[in-house]
């Protein structure tokens, strides 16, 4: 059975034990997923500097661990350390950020992003332009008030997060990707509210890379 090394850019424990029990449910028995977490990192990564400083150890951890994995998963939004892990690793590397818009945007679909980060607004365009999808990307729109805040509360956090699913759609998207791999449970909840597709980043990644797997 093909192995899956998640790598959680933050520091926290707990976010990398629910973002590997999303994966593997969404593997659904096709493969093992197996968790690493930062430990320079914050235990949320909610602006640039940060966002850049975690790259390195995403890195280091890949590289230490790639030859007991047959594909690996960056599980940050921003997708940090995951083109230099592909340049120096012989496995696939899957960006939960990049998989995410890909799958928002297949057929020319248009799509917004709704997540808590409004430091990091500027870095998720950059990432739909770097996938040359800004034309499909209709922005992010954001949750209210701190984002650690939120996180700590799932209830608020869903209720806060269907709230920007809704202005997404009101900006004209055709599908929301809910960006972030610490907000994995609350978007598995969002799909009941919303007739169009909810992405969920992790799900995304770990299609993508069972199909590059596949091949």
């Amino acid at each position: 059975m093909p192995r899956i090394l998640l790598i959680n850019p933050n520091s926290s424990a707990a976010t990398t034990a629910m973002m590997v029990s999303i994966a593997a449910a969404c593997c659904d028995g096709r493969a093992e997923v197996v968790g690493a977490t930062a430990t320079r990192a914050p235990a949320m990564i909610v602006d640039p500097a940060s966002l850049t400083a975690s790259a390195a150890e995403v890195v280091e951890i890949g590289r230490a661990q790639v030859e007991a994995c047959d594909g690996i998963i960056v599980a940050a939004f921003g997708d940090p350390g995951a083109d230099e892990l592909r340049r120096l690793c012989a496995r696939p590397v899957i960006g939960i950020g990049e998989a995410s818009m890909q799958a928002a945007g297949q057929g020319g679909r248009r799509f917004g992003v709704a997540t808590v980060t409004p430091a990091l607004v500027a870095s998720i365009a950059d990432l739909a332009e770097g996938l040359k999808l800004s034309a499909q990307f209709t922005g992010t729109r954001l949750t209210p008030g701190d984002p650690a805040a939120l996180a700590a509360d799932p209830a608020r956090l869903a209720a806060a997060l269907a709230d920007a699913t809704r202005a997404c759609i009101s900006d004209g998207a055709e599908a929301v990707i809910i960006g972030g791999g610490p907000l994995a449970e609350a978007a598995d909840r969002l799909q009941p509210q919303f007739a169009v597709p909810i992405v969920k980043p992790i799900a995304a990644a770990v299609t993508q890379l069972l199909q590059r797997l596949a091949t």
